[in-house]
């Protein structure tokens, strides 16, 4: 395998208007996606970020340290080309949603579950009209339609920058409902990461902290942080 990186070649990024939203140029020359698509964002305050990750850079571009730019990449090169496909996907949580299926014990953990997942299926319920219904244990269990339709359109509803964002705020939760709440306001990232991290956070509090564990799971939490982030700025 290639260990080639690109090098800083420009002096300074710059973020300003284009045609059809806002860009960023170094020396003038407009960045491009790795499928050669023109970098174009909806926001200045986004483009102003995804600028300030390309000036951070110093002798060769480090691509883990530029998580604004490549949300925006995967915006343009992925989820613009195969929008629908993305979109259902992540509707299709909602069926699932790890809010809806709780532990049958021990009583402590039960109790920990519904002080912090109730209340968010209490706001799906109100912001989407989109009750959904809870169980104990893993069997699978049937979501009413009409509730699975409103927070489908809600998915579709997004544009393919705030999905992409999206994408992430739901994969790394595994809860289409904790996605949203963060998504609109409702919860924080760092709320959304503790609810869905409930049963993680009972068994460390049992055994103690593994740290082979605890490093990955730090590594999701920044991911979650950049893409509520990300979705912010795309406003």
């Amino acid at each position: 395998m290639s260990s080639w990186k690109p090098k800083r070649f420009w002096k300074a990024a710059t973020a300003h208007a284009c045609d059809g939203g806002y860009t960023v140029t170094l020396d003038g020359r407009a960045v491009k996606t790795p499928a050669k698509a023109p970098l174009v964002v909806p926001t200045l305050a986004l483009a102003e970020v995804i600028a300030a990750e390309w000036d951070a850079q110093v002798k060769e571009v480090a691509p883990e340290t530029m998580p604004a730019t490549r949300a925006a990449n995967s915006a343009i090169d992925k989820v613009r080309t195969q929008f629908d496909e993305v979109a259902a996907m992540l509707a299709d949580y909602a069926g699932t949603d790890l809010l809806c299926y709780r532990a049958e014990g021990p009583q402590p953990l039960i109790d920990r579950q519904a002080a912090g997942w109730d209340p968010l299926l209490d706001w799906a319920r109100e912001r989407y009209q989109a009750p959904l219904v809870a169980t104990a244990g893993v069997m699978f269990i049937a979501q009413p339609e009409e509730s699975l339709a409103n927070l489908r359109a809600a998915v579709f509803a997004q544009d393919e920058f705030r999905l992409a964002a999206l994408h992430d705020l739901i994969a790394i939760t595994g809860s289409l409902v904790l996605g949203l709440a963060v998504a609109e306001g409702r919860l924080t990232a760092d709320e959304a990461f503790a609810l869905s991290r409930i049963d993680e956070q009972w068994q460390i509090d049992q055994w103690g902290p593994d740290e082979e564990a605890a490093a990955l799971e730090a590594t999701k939490h920044q991911a979650l942080r950049d893409a509520a982030r990300f979705y912010g700025l795309c406003r």
